[in-house]
């Protein structure tokens, strides 16, 4: 029997365990990168662990997220990143240099080759056939030290792609389509492979569309194989000696296989407020709509831009729309100015971002209340944009451009003569002028990390004790994010240094006394429903809970980078048994955890015992013995400390 793409990528890594569907396996890193939300909390990780170098074949630091420097914060964790990232060995591109995911795939990304980020979007870097994965911040500082990084081996889905897409149906609608049959739940515990006759149709920038958006759906990773298309990418990149071919074994087998063809496929967008209520743009009709932002790792590369400026060229965007247009590089930002494509969006009537996340994580251009933004992102959850109650829908940025200028959602495919033939260019613009190489191991001494006030110490978990007796301080519903438990946004992502400050913010969507009742009764632990902690990589969501003293979350299933986000951090993740159990709990019930530990040492299934209503539940926890150790030491930092 033959292999799958992605088995060859585990199998050439394989550090621990065995290639077994639902088993811990251990891989070994090639490549990692951090951005600056979550890259300050992982390079103090990384100091605690008191490793002088980075031990990855390479390791990139990104600013791309907090570039809004509104106070000194952000400036103060960027100048931090930079000179920890001059003084470990460790590449360092500048702000303004552009979007990590967007920058990584155009000068390092390698196929065959492992990268690990602390980014949830990492496997964009699966469109060149790398196996990418997002994680949380410590995994990748860990990783960056040598250590293994674990999770557990998926299946393999593939997606079966034939046909062509037609003129004005993009890379997007076939994530958006995938999402539509699969939903947010569907990938989890799985990784997404591209095959079929429709992959050499897709160039090197509609595939990374593609598996970046796999995010969304909770899978493991993304990956596409590595062929004469790839190739060509990076010969343009001068990079052809990082090609090497990767293809799945004409007898491999798969745990599932869906088809789909690309030439029946329409323009879609995702509805509010979920990635998965997806639509065909002519069934959601012709909305109003108040702004249009383009741009994100999921659709700023330089093959999207030249689309958006031909449907813009000599047209105006509509006098109810704000248009914002974000290259996602600087060479993608340059190539656009040589060719005159960027004057064709700015005559329009575009307002240009700079080469970074910006309104895709609330960081700026917040929609007016009750707006209606079209967004080129990836994600859509709600209050995401920095505006409570706006609709946010996600689209191409061929349905984005001609429905800024129609000022309704519209269908380019109607609306647009035949599409002309976009080709990528045969050499890309290079320069890498603002990517920092960072001090020889020899002057590295010479180098000092700089702190500002804003940073403060990473919170560390406490042993397990034998019982925990405590309280349920909040309950929440299905399909938690990220977001809900810890925002993002201008006023909030300066803070990510410091937990402290930023905990008065946790679960502030859910109930706006979280913090509060946490600081006044202890801590406690949280109840939820389906795929708790999906979206975002951001450890955030687990550091900033347990400085606030939750000590489990108990619910139906979890996001697989959460889960272990939970687990480094000291926080037990269970799941109900009986998922009816979920509705007998209230917020305030007085619980015990009985004889937690030694379940948990023992797996043994583990009692949750609610005295206010005098009942008892089964949970599991389903540990593997790295898992345990680290749950009993209170999180991998200290067990990490244990160790030494």
């Amino acid at each position: 029997m033959g292999y799958t793409i992605a088995e060859k990528l585990i199998k050439s890594h394989l550090v621990s365990g065995e290639m077994k569907k639902g088993t811990e396996i251990g891989l070994k890193i090639d490549q990692t990168l951090t951005q600056d939300a979550t890259g300050t909390m992982a390079y103090l990780q990384f100091e605690a662990m008191g490793i002088d170098r980075v031990k990855t074949e390479l390791s990139v630091a990104y600013i791309d997220h907090n570039t809004l420097q509104n106070g000194f914060e952000n400036a103060d964790d960027h100048r931090f990143i930079q000179t920890v990232a001059k003084k470990r060995g460790i590449r360092f591109s500048r702000p303004g240099n552009g979007i990590c995911h967007q920058v990584h795939l155009e000068r390092f990304g390698k196929p065959g080759k492992t990268l690990l980020g602390s980014d949830s979007h990492t496997p964009t870097g699966g469109g060149i056939g790398m196996l990418a994965m997002g994680a949380g911040g410590l995994d990748v500082a860990v990783a960056m030290g040598g250590g293994t990084y674990y999770t557990t081996m998926p299946e393999i889905v593939k997606i079966n792609l034939t046909g062509k897409l037609t003129s004005w149906v993009s890379a997007k609608d076939v994530i958006l389509k995938v999402l539509e049959i699969l939903t947010v739940k569907g990938g989890v515990g799985k990784i997404i492979e591209y095959g079929g006759e429709g992959v050499k149709t897709l160039s090197v920038p509609e595939r990374a569309t593609i598996t970046n958006m796999g995010a969304e759906l909770g899978a493991t990773t993304s990956v596409f194989p590595s062929d004469e298309i790839t190739k060509a990418f990076l010969k343009a990149q001068n990079r052809e000696e990082d090609w090497t071919e990767l293809k799945a074994d004409e007898d491999a087998v798969y745990d599932k296989v869906i088809d789909i063809n690309l030439s029946e496929l329409v323009p879609l967008a995702a509805m509010p407020h979920m990635p998965d209520n997806v639509k065909p743009v002519d069934e959601i009709g012709n909305i109003s709509i108040d702004q249009v932002c383009i741009g994100s790792c999921t659709n700023s590369s330089l093959y999207d831009m030249m689309k958006v400026a031909y449907i813009l060229k000599g047209k105006k965007v509509a006098p109810n729309v704000s248009l914002s247009i974000a290259p996602g590089s600087k060479q993608v930002l340059t190539m656009l100015a040589e060719n005159g494509a960027l004057a064709d969006m700015i005559d329009a009537g575009a307002r240009i971002l700079e080469s970074a996340c910006g309104p895709c994580i609330g960081m700026g251009q917040s929609p007016n209340s009750k707006g209606i933004s079209l967004r080129t992102f990836n994600r859509n959850f709600e209050g995401r944009s920095g505006t409570a109650d706006a609709g946010i829908y996600l689209v191409s940025p061929e349905v984005a451009a001609i429905s800024a200028v129609k000022g309704v959602l519209s269908n380019p495919v109607k609306e647009l003569e035949a599409m002309p033939e976009f080709k990528l260019p045969e050499k890309f613009l290079i320069n890498d002028n603002m990517i920092e190489i960072p001090a020889s191991k020899e002057d590295a001494d010479t180098v000092n990390i700089v702190y500002g006030p804003n940073i403060k110490s990473v919170p560390l978990g406490k042993a397990l004790e034998e019982s925990i007796s405590t309280q349920v301080i909040l309950k929440v519903g299905d399909n938690i994010t990220t977001d809900h438990i810890m925002p993002a946004g201008a006023k909030i992502l300066p803070y990510r240094s410091n937990i402290p400050h930023l905990s008065q913010f946790c679960f502030k969507q859910c109930d706006e006394n979280f913090s509060e009742n946490c600081k006044k009764m202890g801590g406690g632990i949280i109840v939820g429903g389906q795929n708790y902690g999906q979206g975002s990589s951001r450890e955030h969501a687990a550091l900033v809970p347990l400085y606030l003293g939750v000590k489990a979350v108990v619910a139906k299933s979890f996001a697989r980078i959460h889960k272990g986000n939970l687990i480094n951090s000291g926080i037990i993740p269970l799941t109900f048994i009986n998922p009816d159990d979920y509705g007998k709990i209230d917020k305030y019930d007085k619980v015990i955890l009985k004889n937690i530990k030694s379940s948990i040492l023992n797996d043994e299934d583990i009692t949750l015992v609610n005295e206010t209503k005098g009942e008892e539940y089964k949970l599991a926890g389903g540990f593997t013995e790295r898992q345990k150790n680290m749950l009993i030491f209170g999180g991998l930092l200290n067990y990490t400390g244990s160790q030494k």
